[in-house]
């Protein structure tokens, strides 16, 4: 992608200026589609790399899971209107699409258009980002240095050059281990070929992995649900087919979800189903069970761990696991320049104190942009999933947000990048307990995420503090800034 091959990219940038080169969008999935439909409505040139055969290669890894989402959350709307013109129809906004069906009907549509095929480069890994010349200690001149994006395609490596870097490459290819540690559990690579990590298609194309087998899921979010349910329903179908289930938390509050009170009823549905699933039991089930061995036992797996109380547990005869412990983000992709996480969660530092499953379950946090989504590093902003590094919940109408708060700043234009457009509906459950905690607080959140006010943590937080009373203590900013409060702390203040 030179813009003359007869001059090197510094002279280029020299002669023409940071502000002349395109802005890189890191990952063609609905987040990064997104943010390449808002560069092209305002008229910025960039660049798409996307390490995957297809547009939405993770959408299409869980192809078969229907989402518990409508249509009207999974569109972004300026993709919409860029896709009008040539005949598109959006589906129906109330129905539930599978998540192939979003990759099929909406992005690949979308990639087809001729101004994003042109700078749309697939089966284009990224390995790193940097500035030129600029290692990540050296200061002066910085700003001015375009990033250099560090890529590999068919086994060669290509470097681009860009004025900002959009970092959308999402989490789902660096999946949690069994291992409660954060680590894998012991012998759990010499397992690999029995786990799967993420959602399979029990009923479908792996149907004999599973069928007349006894297999273990691992998690306790959505993921875990979705397998669990299928293999629910293949043990049905399928004579010997038997499942287990194990979770590392001992109450389940945040696990089966705000049912009814859920504003999205799919999502409180699935919850029930599951709970319905455990209470008659139709699975072996493990509350509290933190995983450290996975070991061969004639044949089968045994699975080794410890209860909250540290006394030993063990689930047996397991012969295939579905590991659905969530995911991570690559922080070695931007190892070289200066980022600012949260320290545990990996999510960008802002947005920590909102989602931390530690203090509140709420599967939603406010809308937010640019501001929140910047790093030190100026014209670097993590969106999408990533943004929420190891927290769960991330709904695509919020990154439909991010960025299109992201692309306003990039452009200049800090009014449209300062507004709030988006109200999330809420999961009809906030805990101040939770996946690893649960149980060791009491006392409920307030009641849903805050819509405004950066400092509130939820919606009561933020109409005490525009009332001018001090909040109901779980958002307070001076106690974000020492360190966040234990959660026994925060269930005495939450609710006041």
């Amino acid at each position: 992608m030179s813009l003359n091959p007869t001059t090197t990219p510094r002279q280029q940038t020299l002669a023409l200026g940071i502000d002349a080169l395109p802005i890189a969008v890191l990952g063609a999935g609905p987040v990064g589609l997104a943010a390449a439909a808002k560069l092209i409505e305002r008229g910025l040139p960039y660049f798409i790399l996307e390490g995957g055969d297809r547009v939405g290669a993770n959408l299409l890894d869980y192809g078969h899971v229907r989402l518990f989402s409508p249509w009207q959350y999974n569109i972004d709307p300026t993709m919409a209107r860029l896709l009008g013109p040539t005949g598109w129809t959006a589906p129906d906004p109330d129905a539930l699409p599978l998540a192939g069906e979003v990759a099929a009907r909406v992005l690949q549509p979308f990639a087809e258009l001729p101004q994003v095929a042109s700078v749309l480069h697939l089966r284009t890994r990224v390995i790193s980002v940097s500035r030129e010349g600029f290692d990540k200690v050296k200061s002066a001149g910085r700003e001015r240095a375009p990033f250099v994006i560090r890529a590999e395609r068919d086994g060669q490596v290509l470097e681009l050059r860009a004025r900002a870097v959009i970092d959308a490459t999402g989490t789902w290819n660096t999946p949690n281990p069994v291992g409660a540690s954060g680590l894998a559990a012991v012998g759990e690579r010499a397992a690999s070929d029995r786990i799967f990590y993420g959602i399979p298609d029990v009923l479908g194309a792996q149907r004999s992995r599973y069928a007349g087998k006894k297999t273990l899921v691992v998690g306790a979010g959505h993921s875990a649900a979705n397998a669990l349910l299928a293999l629910a329903e293949l043990a049905k179908q399928e004579t010997r087919t038997t499942l287990a289930w194990s979770v590392r938390s001992p109450v389940l509050t945040r696990v089966f979800g705000g049912g009814d009170a859920d504003a999205l009823p799919a999502r409180g549905a699935l919850g029930s189903s599951l709970r319905r699933l455990r209470d008659a039991g139709g699975l072996e089930f493990s509350a509290g069970l933190r995983i450290t061995e996975i070991r061969e036992d004639g044949g089968k797996l045994l699975i080794a761990g410890v209860d909250a109380d540290g006394r030993p547990q063990h689930v047996s005869d397991i012969d295939q696991i579905v590991c659905a412990t969530g995911q991570r983000p690559d922080l070695s992709l931007t190892g070289e320049l200066r980022v600012k996480l949260d320290p545990w969660l990996e999510s960008n530092e802002a947005l920590g104190p909102l989602i931390d499953p530690n203090l509140h379950s709420c599967g939603t946090v406010r809308p937010h942009g640019h501001r929140e989504l910047a790093h030190p590093e100026p014209g670097l902003y993590t969106v999408g999933v990533k943004s929420y590094g190891r927290a769960p919940t991330f709904l695509m109408a919020t990154g439909f947000e991010q960025v299109r708060s992201v692309v306003a700043a990039i452009a200049g234009d800090l009014e449209a990048a300062d507004r709030v457009e988006l109200d999330l509906p809420e999961t009809g459950v906030c805990s101040v307990a939770g996946s690893t905690t649960e149980g060791l607080g009491d006392g409920a959140c307030c009641g849903g995420p805050a819509k405004a006010d950066s400092s509130a943590c939820c919606v009561l937080d933020e109409q005490k503090k525009a009332a001018g009373q001090a909040g109901c203590g779980c958002g307070d900013a001076k106690r974000a800034a020492r360190g966040r409060p234990s959660p026994t702390a925060a269930a005495a203040a939450c609710g006041n």
